[in-house]
C-alpha cells in the first residue's frame, strides 16, 4: 500500500510582510526572516547578502505553534515569515500580515497557477502568500 500526502509546508513565503517592519537605513538594508529550521543553507544567505547588499537576520522555529504564538503576541519586527499554508488563513485574519504588493514582484507571473490555487484554499486571491515549497511524502508498506 502506498500513501502519498501533499502538504503545503510553507506555501507562503516571499512576501508575508509583517505589518510594522521596514528596517532600512541609508547605509544598510536589513531583512528580518522567520523560517523553519534547516530550510535555507547558510551559504545561500551569505550569497544573497553579497549580491544584494541586504543583510539578513534569520531566525528559525520548529513548529507552527511556536511560530503562531510569537506572531500572535504582537510586533515581532519580521519582514518575511514562512508558515504552513493551513496556518496562514487564521494568521492573516488576525491582521498579522500586510497584503503582497504584486507590482513589486516581477516574477509573480511565472508562478504555477495550479500552485497558486492550492495556496488560495487558505489565502483567497493569494493576497498574503505565494507558493514556496511543496512536500510530497510517500510511504510504501508490504
Amino acid at each position: 500500500m502506498v500513501t502519498q500526502r501533499k502538504k503545503w509546508l510553507s506555501g507562503v513565503v516571499a512576501g508575508l510582510l509583517m505589518a510594522a517592519s521596514v528596517n532600512a537605513s541609508a547605509e544598510e538594508k536589513t531583512l528580518h526572516v522567520y523560517n523553519w529550521s534547516d530550510y535555507i543553507a547558510p551559504d545561500t544567505l551569505a550569497n544573497f547578502q553579497k549580491e544584494t547588499g541586504i543583510k539578513v537576520v534569520y531566525d528559525v522555529f520548529d513548529s507552527n505553534e511556536v511560530l503562531e504564538g510569537k506572531l500572535m503576541a504582537g510586533s515581532t519586527g519580521y519582514d518575511l515569515v514562512v508558515p504552513s499554508s493551513n496556518f496562514l488563513e487564521r494568521q492573516s485574519q488576525a491582521g498579522i500580515f500586510e497584503p503582497l504588493d504584486k507590482s513589486k514582484m516581477p516574477n509573480y507571473k511565472n508562478l504555477d497557477p495550479e500552485m497558486l490555487k492550492l495556496v488560495a484554499h487558505n489565502d483567497k486571491d493569494n493576497k498574503y502568500g505565494i507558493p514556496y515549497l511543496m512536500v510530497t511524502t510517500g510511504i510504501g508498506y508490504n
